[in-house]
């Protein structure tokens, strides 16, 4: 049935009655358009976009309270789930047996939901990019027919996505989930974007539009004081567009058991801060999933990448195997005794786990560079505390084994010496601590690669004295700075082999005093 078919009178009627009403006078007119729509699939679309529109007002403003939200969900939950009985705030209503109904396109861009629940609705494109999901949000056995896009969206409270279905993109690239996240079962038919990349824009290509009209909510995690440094960036004069900042952040834990990625699964730079398994996941194609927490038992990996990049978490390889779902991931005997010991919940494990790694870079060259990765890793593994605060004995411990990590690394990114016993130099070392929460950090006469140092946050004595780098990076454009939350010296540094420290640092954000020698001439 079309809008013409049916009363576009009384269904203008009832919009407007949502749109102008407040308090228990627009919880009453959502019920009402929902109980107008049931049964009328012609007026789904309209209606969808209706009440979208009344979720993207800012909150608080033309009275859209947490009620308000909550109720618009659930009408919109009724409107797009196509079951032969749909449940409405006044009771089931009979619907066209239409198991089938196509997919409406829902834009929530930048929009608050409160206790959101869309388990096993059919949409078609779903524009979440920017939104914040209060309360408890569920996409459960949710399936998307067109592409789903999370991109920079907030949730403070737990998220469902188990069984859901993404038969287009799905992205989640710079997400924040600050509790547990489920994608359980969940199948990723083409790219399943949770990472970070960078890619270059030209003047005349339609993205500019969307790039420019990005509107993010401030980055107010613990500890990250820079509001803008996950936001993508215009560079070059309008040349180039970077995406900058970070992938999907998880704080709590996140299961992908037994879920399915047809195309690339894509984790570049994302920081799971928890407990993360993919165990019985299925890959099928290229895979950047190199976080030292993540748990792999039982997945496997059919080696359809056709020469796009693969990087597994150290510890992890696919079997030699000719089964027909792919070979297993299974533990790295090259690379034995690690195995993924920087997973467990338990800190001494963690802490033995350190010093196998440093055992292991320390016999094998060739394993420098992972593992020192693996360890920067762990040190990005976002901090659900407040360093500012009181700390609980296990956040104390945890704040120990961050200094034991990055005292392993520091002591073979320094030259050797004549010492009896001590490490080996680790030359040409990079470092990627990008967003990392870095605590009494010191570097002081290490001779290191390259380092990215964009968005980390350095608290307590940070020490750079006499450190050379190849290149180090402290920001991305204007944003993602780092911030120095006590004193910082440089003295002797060379951060670059081109610029001047003070140009390597630009406008990085610093709470304490900064020593940079003077006396030594910048790069020729």
């Amino acid at each position: 049935m079309t809008v013409g078919e049916s009363d576009p009178v009384a269904f203008q009627g009832a919009v407007r009655a949502v749109a102008q009403e407040t308090g228990a006078g627009r919880i009453a007119a959502l019920r009402r358009l929902g109980e107008l729509v049931a049964g009328r699939p012609g007026l789904r679309p309209p209606a969808v976009a209706a009440l979208a529109d009344g979720l993207r007002t800012p909150v608080g403003a033309d009275g859209w309270d947490v009620d308000a939200r909550r109720e618009a969900g659930r009408v919109l939950a009724t409107l797009l789930r196509p079951a032969a009985v749909a449940e409405t705030p006044a009771g089931p209503v009979d619907l066209p047996a239409a198991p089938d109904l196509p997919g409406v396109d829902l834009d929530l861009r930048a929009a608050t939901l409160v206790d959101l629940d869309l388990s096993r609705a059919v949409l078609g494109a779903g524009r979440f990019a920017d939104a914040t999901f209060l309360g408890t949000t569920s996409f459960a056995d949710v399936r998307f027919t067109g592409v789903a896009d999370f991109a920079r969206t907030v949730w403070p409270g737990p998220a469902r996505f188990s069984q859901a279905r993404f038969l287009d993109h799905a992205a989640f690239g710079r997400a924040r989930f600050r509790a547990d996240a489920d994608f359980t079962g969940a199948r990723f038919a083409a790219f399943a974007w949770f990472g970070r990349g960078e890619d270059e824009l030209w003047e005349d290509d339609p993205a500019w539009e969307s790039t420019e009209e990005t509107s993010p909510a401030p980055w107010d995690e613990p500890n990250e004081d820079d509001p803008h440094w996950p936001v993508a960036v215009l560079m070059g004069d309008y040349q180039e567009w970077s995406e900058g900042g970070d992938g999907a952040r998880f704080v709590g834990p996140v299961s992908f058991r037994q879920a399915r990625f047809t195309g690339p699964a894509w984790f570049f730079k994302a920081r799971f801060a928890a407990a993360a398994t993919f165990r019985q996941a299925r890959f099928a194609g290229p895979v950047h999933l190199d976080q030292p927490t993540v748990d792999l038992t039982g997945a496997t990996w059919a080696d359809t990448a056709d020469g796009g990049p693969v990087c597994w978490p150290l510890g992890w390889t696919p079997a030699v195997s000719a089964r027909p779902d792919g070979a297993q991931l299974v533990p790295d005997d090259a690379v034995r005794p690690y195995a993924g010991q920087l997973a467990d919940a338990d800190p001494d494990v963690r802490r033995a786990g350190l010093a196998v790694l440093a055992d292991l870079g320390d016999a094998r060259p060739e394993l420098r560079q992972r593992v020192v990765d693996t360890i920067c890793g762990y040190l990005r593994m976002p901090l659900p505390f407040d360093l500012a605060g009181p700390r609980t004995d296990g956040q104390a411990v945890e704040l120990e084994l961050r200094r034991t990590a990055q005292r392993l690394l520091a002591a073979r990114l320094r030259p050797s010496t004549d010492a009896v016993g001590g490490p080996p130099h680790w030359a040409g070392t990079d470092l990627m601590l990008c967003g990392a929460t870095l605590v009494d950090l010191d570097l002081g006469g290490c001779h290191v690669g390259h380092a990215d140092f964009t968005g980390a946050q350095f608290h307590g004595d940070t020490g750079f004295a006499g450190s050379v780098f190849t290149g180090a990076t402290f920001r991305l454009g204007g944003d993602g700075r780092a911030s120095f939350h006590g004193p910082v010296s440089f003295a002797g540094a060379r951060l670059d082999l081109r610029r001047s420290v003070r140009e390597v640092l630009g406008e990085v954000t610093c709470h304490a005093e900064v020593v940079i020698d003077e006396a030594v001439p910048p790069p020729q």
